[in-house]
């Protein structure tokens, strides 16, 4: 004897059953596609930081391959780059991102950076001049005032140079840089003040430290400033102070600097003793 419907009933039953089997999967596929992609962004951070950097550019490379037009994959192959100390190329993909439709003044900031670091000192000027005077953040004034200075316009650079650091509380590189432009004008004891303001934020940072030996020996100061250095540093600091003061004229004093840069350096210092050597040869430096 048939039960209509009861064999409704059941088919009915199957039909939810196999919706709710079916909402199921489509529930399952995009949480692991969530996962997914909370996955992809952690690795995507680890290659932009402890990741080695060629492997980094092949691996942003490859993603992008996959997924063509996504923006984050192709900033993250841009800074790969240019930690793979591959500018121009790095320079070519921010000019791609920046001509995205998701494309950001910032990304034009990191293009202006790949082009200053590929020495393409005017077309980084020209994308800076892209940029609204609203969009201030510490990389747009630091390149700012690099430009500037490659310019030789001092009085901007230095303007410049003052507003970067006032926007970040790691102002060391910027200081230094500035300390440099300084010191390449001439402007020894301005330098001097630079570089050991650097040395305040940063104390590890030697070329802040051998900027400050340098700007100390233009003035005729042979005595190594008070900073924190370790017994290679200050033998290295006595070589570059021993240095300045002989293509100053101030031979003997060199001498003296570079017999204590060898007495002083834990190993033997080659270049050091070549140049004591040279000197005493009587050979032109």
């Amino acid at each position: 004897m048939r039960h209509p419907g009861f064999v409704m009933l059941c088919l009915s039953g199957a039909v939810v059953l196999s919706a709710c089997e079916n909402n199921s999967d489509a529930q399952v596929q995009r949480a692991l596609k969530d996962v997914n992609v909370i996955d992809e962004s952690n690795l995507n951070d680890v290659m932009l930081t402890v990741g080695d950097p060629n492997e980094a550019v092949a691996y942003f490379t490859r993603t992008l391959q996959e997924n063509p037009g996504r923006i984050d994959l192709m900033r993250g192959l841009a800074k790969s780059l240019i930690r793979a100390q591959k500018p121009t190329e790095a320079a070519l993909v921010w000019k791609q991102v920046t001509e995205h439709a998701e494309g950001t003044d910032e990304d034009r900031v990191m293009l202006a950076d790949a082009l200053i670091r590929s020495n393409q000192w005017d077309e980084a000027k020209a994308v800076l001049g892209m940029i609204p005077p609203t969009h201030e953040t510490f990389d747009r004034y630091r390149l700012e005032a690099m430009v500037a200075d490659s310019d030789k316009n001092w009085k901007k650079a230095d303007s410049f140079y003052e507003i970067a650091v006032g926007l970040t509380t790691k102002p060391a590189s910027v200081l230094n840089n500035w300390g440099y432009s300084k010191l390449t004008r001439g402007e020894y004891a301005g330098a001097e003040k630079l570089f050991t303001e650097a040395l305040t934020y940063d104390p590890s940072l030697f070329t802040a430290k051998n900027n400050l030996v340098l700007a100390r020996a233009a003035q005729r100061k042979y005595d190594l400033p008070v900073v924190r250095m370790t017994q290679t540093e200050r033998a290295e600091l006595l070589y570059s102070m021993a240095l300045a003061a002989i293509k100053q004229g101030d031979v003997n004093v060199g001498k003296g600097l570079l017999q204590q840069a060898i007495d002083t350096h834990p190993q033997h210092f080659e270049a050091a003793v070549r140049s004591l050597e040279a000197l005493d040869a009587n050979v032109t430096l």
